[in-house]
């Protein structure tokens, strides 16, 4: 009989003890963190100021020794001032019939910038404004009581400046009246006005009073 060749058992070779780890491509080596080092000074915040630098130690100067003084010069007397007694002059063209409607902007304007009322007189030389014809409808003294307690605007009559004291500004509105009224009380008008007096009227009639230079 023939013979059958033997089959032969496949080997199996034994593997590395262990699976096999293969390190993965996609990481990456972890970067290391920074050290923290001192924090910066804060910003001061706007408006707010921030902290005081300490100024550097003054350098001495060397002492002088002392020698003898010289006297001071004598001052020589000076002049007194006088645009501080003499009033200024502002001229307000306006017709007649707009001489109290200019005054009333000037006086408004006056409070405006600050000026009290105390410190404002104003004079009409035709027609009385309203608030002088409605405190007169209680009588004279209550009217005058009203100017002599100098806490608001006081408005007049220019027949009246002679009675009428001082105050720090004057306003003279031209609203009608007779030349030779208007003539006879704009001059007393600038004695009375303490700093500024202002004129609301013609200018070549206030000219003519008060001279060209105003």
């Amino acid at each position: 009989m023939p013979l059958t060749p033997a089959i032969e058992e496949p080997q199996i070779h034994e593997s590395a003890q262990g699976p096999r780890v293969t390190p993965a491509a996609s990481r990456t080596a972890q970067t290391p963190r920074p050290v923290p080092g001192p924090r910066p000074a804060a910003v001061p915040r706007p408006g707010r100021p921030g902290p005081a630098r300490p100024a550097p130690p003054a350098q001495r100067a060397p002492q002088a020794t002392p020698g003898p003084v010289p006297a001071a010069p004598a001052a020589a007397p000076t002049a007194p001032s006088v645009s501080a007694a003499v009033p200024q002059i502002q001229l307000i063209p306006a017709s007649a019939e707009g001489a109290l409607d200019a005054a009333e902007e000037a006086v408004d304007l006056l409070l405006d910038t600050g000026r009290a009322p105390g410190d404002i007189l104003v004079l009409t030389s035709g027609d009385p404004h309203p608030w002088a014809a409605h405190e007169l409808s209680f009588g004279e003294a209550a009217y005058w009581a009203l100017h002599d307690a100098g806490d608001d605007v006081f408005y007049a009559d220019a027949a009246q400046v002679q009675r009428a004291g001082g105050r720090p500004v004057v306003v003279f509105a031209a609203n009608g009246g007779a030349v030779d009224a208007i003539a006879g009380a704009l001059p007393v008008a600038l004695t009375r006005a303490g700093a500024l007096l202002i004129v609301c009227g013609d200018p070549q009639q206030i000219n003519s009073v008060l001279g060209a230079g105003v």
